[in-house]
């Protein structure tokens, strides 16, 4: 291993090139320039970027967008901060913006503990969604996961008070992990005993929907920072 092997940081993701369909092609071409927020090593000015003050999501992990924007398009009085690494995905993702019109949706195409350090204030954000995070199932790629104690504590210190971290998983093993990080966070509290049941903002996605019909189980972890909460959800 070199030195710098040694200080290489562990990725949550492997960036998989994918096929970028014609569609995905030209609305990167043509969204990125206006919904897409570059990463740079500075502060947002997220009232800027919005051209409004308002309640501040931020959403880790897109996938193919859907979830994302029907949850934007659901709730214009919120702002959305989608992160998504893999191209596919952001330029779908554009596309939903595109075609729903979103004015309250803008995607950075980075890695989301850089962004979360860098570019994101403190005390900036209403809420914090993790649906489905790569599960690294197997034992020895546990500490490539995204809910790991640091980062955890990185997105506490972003949440105002009262603001929600809500993460999903249809893996049982990764969900203990996430319910017993965010527990072991002191600027967090779970809002049930335990697993929360899944709240009327997160629409049931179409892999979750054919998991249901399987029998698969999905958990739900929310908790929110001390304070009054200025979402509402």
């Amino acid at each position: 291993m070199t030195e710098s092997d040694a200080h290489r940081p562990i990725r949550s993701f492997v960036l998989r090139q994918g096929r970028v369909s014609n569609a995905q092609a030209r609305y990167l071409d043509e969204g990125l320039p206006r919904w897409g927020v570059p990463y740079r090593a500075g502060l947002l000015d997220l009232d800027a970027l919005f051209g409004r003050r308002a309640p501040r999501i931020l959403e880790i992990g897109c996938g193919m967008g859907e979830t994302t924007a029907a949850i934007a398009a659901a709730h214009p009085d919120q702002d959305y901060l989608g992160i998504e690494v893999h191209t596919p995905g952001v330029g779908s993702l554009l596309k939903e913006i595109a075609v729903r019109e979103l004015a309250n949706l803008r995607v950075v195409q980075h890695d989301a503990v850089e962004v979360v350090r860098d570019m994101l204030p403190e005390q900036c954000l209403a809420g914090i969604h993790i649906y489905f995070p790569d599960p690294w199932p197997k034992k020895r790629h546990h500490k490539r996961r995204l809910i790991q104690p640091p980062f955890v504590a990185m997105l506490a210190t972003r949440l105002a008070p009262g603001g929600y971290i809500h993460c999903a998983t249809d893996w049982q093993e990764y969900a203990e992990q996430m319910l017993a990080v965010l527990a072991a966070e002191p600027l967090l509290k779970n809002t049930a005993p335990d697993f929360a049941p899944r709240p009327d903002y997160r629409p049931l996605t179409k892999f979750e929907q054919r998991g249901q019909r399987l029998g698969h189980g999905v958990w739900d972890v929310i908790f929110t920072r001390a304070g009054t909460n200025p979402a509402g959800g």
